[in-house]
This record gives structure tokens, C-alpha cells and sequence, in this order.
């Protein structure tokens, strides 16, 4: 509600919260879809809950990645450089120390 008002930085990061909630509940939606339609063809029962269980792990690490990068910007002053982009805002995201 208050995107419009907040400064610029300020704003991606609230775009970049918005975008994450709406794709990670689209593709929640889509995947529960397919969940079940693999169910009711009959594959064996290990064939859905396998995929389940990586689309979960998959989803987990996007959405740890996103947060981080977002409150690493937040604590640092900075808006987030791509707030529209699927991945993590156009942040280079390494596990090696600086």
C-alpha cells in the first residue's frame, strides 16, 4: 500500500518482497497441479513424492536466497538492482568469503 510513497531503494525491496510472495505462490499452485495429475496417472507412489521433495528443496533454496539478498541490501542501504527478475534481483550470489 505504501510502495508508491517510500523512496526508491525502499521501493524495490517492497517490489522484490511483492514478486517473491506471487511467483513462489504461482508456482506452488502449478506444481500442486502436477502433483496430482502424476498421482491420478498411476505412477508408482515414490514417482510424485520424489518430485515433491526436490520442487520443496528447490523452493526452499530460492527462497532463502531471496531473502538474503534482500536483507543484506536492506541493512545496507541499497535497493535491490533488478526487483522484477525471477532469481535473485540481479545480486552475483557465491558461497565463497570475500
Amino acid at each position: 500500500m505504501k510502495r508508491n510513497d517510500a523512496e526508491e531503494w525502499v521501493a524495490s525491496h517492497l517490489q522484490f518482497q511483492i514478486r517473491t510472495f506471487w511467483v513462489g505462490l504461482l508456482g506452488g499452485v502449478l506444481f500442486t497441479g502436477i502433483w496430482h495429475l502424476l498421482g491420478w496417472l498411476g505412477l508408482p507412489a515414490v514417482a510424485p513424492w520424489a518430485l515433491g521433495y526436490l520442487y520443496f528443496t528447490a523452493c526452499l533454496i530460492w527462497m532463502v536466497g531471496r531473502c538474503g539478498v534482500g536483507i543484506t541490501h536492506l541493512t545496507n542501504n541499497r535497493p535491490v538492482a533488478n526487483p522484477h527478475s525471477l532469481a535473485f534481483g540481479g545480486a552475483r550470489v557465491t558461497l565463497a568469503d570475500r
